[in-house]
């Protein structure tokens, strides 16, 4: 697993996370094919006022996972002070570059999941339940790495 590079795509600040099934980190042609997929995916504006905070912060996560029978690309992002929205792509393992909407309900496997519950606590910690107010920046700086 390899964590944390920030990419800031379509106005998002975005983290991006590599899973790979045989490797250190997914092939090259998936990982670009992902930033080219998410910037289309994320909803515009990418930070969207609403009441008295924000309703979309510009700030989510990516999970490109170069699995053992697909290629998989989570695209994830947080609204409404405690949601996470996600789009979900897949592409054959011979096509990476043919990302498309993922036709199951799926929302992970238990390897992405590790990073959907690390980035769930460093939401708590940094934005939701910080002493000081939310702290933006603390919390795209917080990263996973490690063996899922």
């Amino acid at each position: 697993m390899q964590g944390g590079v920030r990419e800031l795509l379509s106005g998002w600040q975005v983290k991006l996370y590599g899973i790979a099934w045989q490797g250190e980190q997914p092939r090259p042609e998936l990982v670009q094919a992902a930033i080219r997929t998410a910037s289309q995916a994320l909803p515009s504006p990418a930070r969207q006022l609403a009441g008295d905070g924000p309703d979309r912060y510009g700030l989510g996560f990516c999970i490109v996972h170069d699995a053992g029978d697909r290629c998989f690309v989570l695209c994830d992002w947080w609204a409404a002070e405690n949601e996470i929205h996600q789009r979900m792509f897949s592409a054959p393992l011979n096509a990476p570059d043919a990302l498309a909407p993922h036709p199951a309900d799926a929302i992970g496997c238990v390897w992405e999941l590790a990073v959907t519950d690390f980035e769930r606590r460093a939401w708590l910690r940094h934005v939701l339940a910080n002493p000081g107010g939310p702290d933006e920046a603390a919390y795209l700086h917080a990263t996973f790495s490690g063996k899922v």
